[in-house]
């Protein structure tokens, strides 16, 4: 049996659970940045391939914002938060006030770089708050790093950076809607987390949920 076939219903209700806690702790920060109503929902959550979460986003050479992170502490890991670079540019662009702000060709602006960062910062750190809150594990992130690039050469490196072997991820859809916006679509990002090999048992054992039940 492979690791995957482990995982059951059970396993999956209690992350989207904590996607949820993870979407509304950014939505409320969100709205406090933003300064209007923010919606946040989680559709689903999904354990999938290294494979799998690159097509996911687009596939490997679809190219992206995205704000990576390690986890430290009890049950060390990766973070990505990965967006479409028209989103990402809409949140830039309502976070600095610049609505000429653009990803399209380098070198980009460091204003709206950082903002990109913030907005990272916020959507990653709800969710380790969720996560650590709920499973009472001891966890803090990496100063995060921040990307243009293909999917999988951005993905690629995280992992090859930090000499990780990955084999599967936590996938949490994030869809967030803003009250009154001039850009309808829900902004779909990815958030993907990737724990350690030996973190999976210990997340699960601290929600009194066995690895292989």
């Amino acid at each position: 049996m492979t690791f995957l076939q482990h995982f059951t219903s059970l396993h999956l209700d209690i992350l989207r659970e904590i996607g949820n806690i993870g979407a509304g702790n950014a939505a409320t920060a969100l709205s406090k940045l933003l300064n209007k109503k923010i919606d946040m929902k989680v559709p689903k959550v999904e354990i999938v391939s290294f494979d799998e979460m690159v097509e996911m986003a687009g596939g490997a050479e679809n190219i992206v914002a995205s704000v990576f992170l390690r986890i430290e502490g009890d049950a060390s890991g990766s973070m990505f938060f990965v967006l479409p670079l028209p989103q990402a540019e809409h949140y830039v662009q309502k976070m600095t006030g610049d609505t000429d702000f653009s990803f399209e060709t380098p070198p980009y602006n460091e204003m709206g770089l950082s903002a990109l960062q913030e907005l990272g910062n916020i959507l990653s750190g709800s969710y380790l708050t969720a996560l650590s809150d709920f499973t009472n594990l001891s966890l803090y992130p990496s100063v995060p790093g921040i990307g243009i690039d293909m999917v999988g050469a951005i993905i690629s490196f995280g992992l090859i950076e930090h000499s990780q072997v990955c084999d599967f991820a936590i996938v949490i859809d994030t869809a967030l809607n803003e009250e009154d916006a001039s850009f309808p679509e829900w902004l779909r990002g990815h958030f993907f987390l990737l724990p350690d090999p030996d973190s999976f048992s210990i997340l699960f054992h601290s929600l009194g949920v066995a690895a292989n039940e």
